[in-house]
C-alpha cells in the first residue's frame, strides 16, 4: 500500500472519529444545559474545557507558541471561533426540544451544503473542486437521507 493511500485512510479514519463525536457532544453539552438551565453556560463551560485541552496539546506537542497574531493570515482567519460557538449554542438549545438525530443530521445537511460552496468556488485557499453530477447526486442522495432518517 503506497503512503498516499495509507494518508487516505489514515485521514478517513481519523474523520470518521472527529464525526462520531459530534453527537455525543452535542448530547452531553445539552443535557449539561438543561441540567444547568443555561445552554449559554453549558457552551462556556465546554469552550473553557476545550480551551485548556488545547492549550496541553500545544505544549506537549508543539512546545511554546512564537507568536499567534503575527502570522500573514487574513483577518477572517481568526474567526472560525465564531462559528463554533453558533453551532455549540444551537446544538444546546435545540438538541433536548428537535432530538440529537434530528439536529444532527440537518447539521449534515448543512455541511455537505457549505461544503460544496466552498470546494466550488475554492473559497478561503480551500483545493477548488468543481460540483459534477456525480457530486450533485451525492448531495441530493445525502438530503434524501437526512429526511429519511428524521422522518417518523
Amino acid at each position: 500500500m503506497g503512503e498516499l493511500q495509507r494518508n487516505t485512510i489514515n485521514y478517513a479514519i481519523l474523520m470518521l472519529f472527529a464525526g462520531m463525536g459530534i453527537p455525543i457532544m452535542a448530547a452531553l453539552n445539552a443535557g449539561l444545559g438543561a441540567k444547568l438551565h443555561s445552554p449559554a453556560l453549558a457552551a462556556a463551560i465546554l469552550f473553557l474545557v476545550g480551551m485548556a485541552a488545547t492549550v496541553c496539546y500545544i505544549l506537549v506537542f508543539e512546545g511554546m507558541p512564537k507568536g499567534v497574531f503575527g502570522a500573514q493570515a487574513p483577518f477572517y482567519f481568526y474567526l472560525g471561533g465564531l462559528f463554533v460557538v453558533f453551532y455549540v449554542l444551537s446544538i444546546t438549545w435545540v438538541a433536548p426540544r428537535f432530538g440529537i438525530g434530528n439536529a444532527i443530521s440537518f447539521v449534515l445537511l448543512g455541511q455537505l451544503i457549505s461544503m460544496m460552496a466552498i470546494d466550488q468556488f475554492g473559497l478561503m485557499g480551500a483545493p477548488q473542486t468543481s460540483i459534477t453530477l456525480h457530486r450533485l447526486a451525492g448531495l441530493v442522495l445525502m438530503a434524501v437521507g437526512v429526511f429519511l432518517v428524521v422522518r417518523k
